[in-house]
């Protein structure tokens, strides 16, 4: 076994065992699914998760079912952070192995995505949402989208192409955490660009790699061609709703000096 799977497995063994050692139950009752609704509503500045797309309601509620035993067990929501980095890593064992390998690379990436959105629902679930829970999510969110991007390269898409989709992810959330600043909500409106679908696509490039073994590459390329579309479309959304949205808002009085 090579040193990098040595590391990799003694790391993922830290994790269980960091999990099971600091969880602790919650005392109250779990939430229902439109529970967990309302309370991501008010999270995410007043979006209704139910009047978004079908994916992102798939999504949500795969997540809320995955969730609900975790939070049920009290495990800290933070360890599943850390989990989903672990997770978008392990995507290069079977990834770099080649020929049908590259199949069960896009189900890890679809476990690392999942682990990337569901810390924020156990956080929710066991009323345990932070700063500094929001921070180091947003922190790993960036990690794993360059984990899964430089995993599409590995399977043959053009490295330019992914920098170019790279720079799409960071701009659309560097512009709503300026919005934030701004005194804007920190969503300002959940595009056809968002985590989900960078999931689906990304994972869906490597999946049908792995059976297509001979044209790799134009399925790699063609995956993540798509997913550079829907950034730069989501971009354009995000970019209009923010200025409409923050051009509404008051004008801060000059300050005397």
């Amino acid at each position: 076994m090579s040193t990098p799977l040595l590391l990799l497995v003694a790391v993922g063994v830290a994790l269980v065992v960091l999990g099971l050692v600091t969880a602790k139950r919650p005392e109250h009752a779990i939430a229902d699914r439109d529970g967990y609704f309302d309370r991501w509503q008010v999270l995410h500045g007043g979006y209704d998760p139910r009047t978004a797309t079908v994916w992102v309601r798939f999504w949500l509620t795969l997540v809320y079912r995955i969730g609900r035993p975790l939070a049920k067990r009290g495990v800290q929501p933070d360890v599943v952070t850390l989990s989903s980095v672990w997770i978008a890593l392990a995507v290069f064992v079977p990834a770099a192995q080649g020929g049908h390998w590259p199949i069960l690379a896009g189900w890890v990436l679809v476990a690392s995505g999942l682990f990337d959105t569901l810390d924020g629902c156990v956080a929710v679930l066991e009323d345990r949402t932070t700063k500094w829970g929001y921070v180091l999510d947003s922190l790993v969110d960036r990690v794993n989208d360059v984990v899964y991007l430089v995993a599409v390269v590995s399977v043959g898409a053009p490295p330019v192409l992914a920098i170019t989709c790279g720079v799409g992810f960071f701009l659309m959330e560097y512009a709503r955490a300026r919005a934030g600043n701004a005194g804007g909500d920190a969503v300002g409106r959940v595009t056809v660009g968002e985590r989900p679908m960078r999931v689906i696509f990304l994972s869906a490039s490597i999946h049908f790699g792995g059976v297509f073994v001979a044209h790799a590459h134009a399925v790699a390329t063609v995956g993540l061609s798509v997913m550079t579309a829907f950034t730069a479309v989501g971009l354009a959304q995000l970019l209009v709703a923010l200025r409409r949205q923050l051009l509404a808002l008051p004008v801060a009085e000059p300050t005397a000096v």
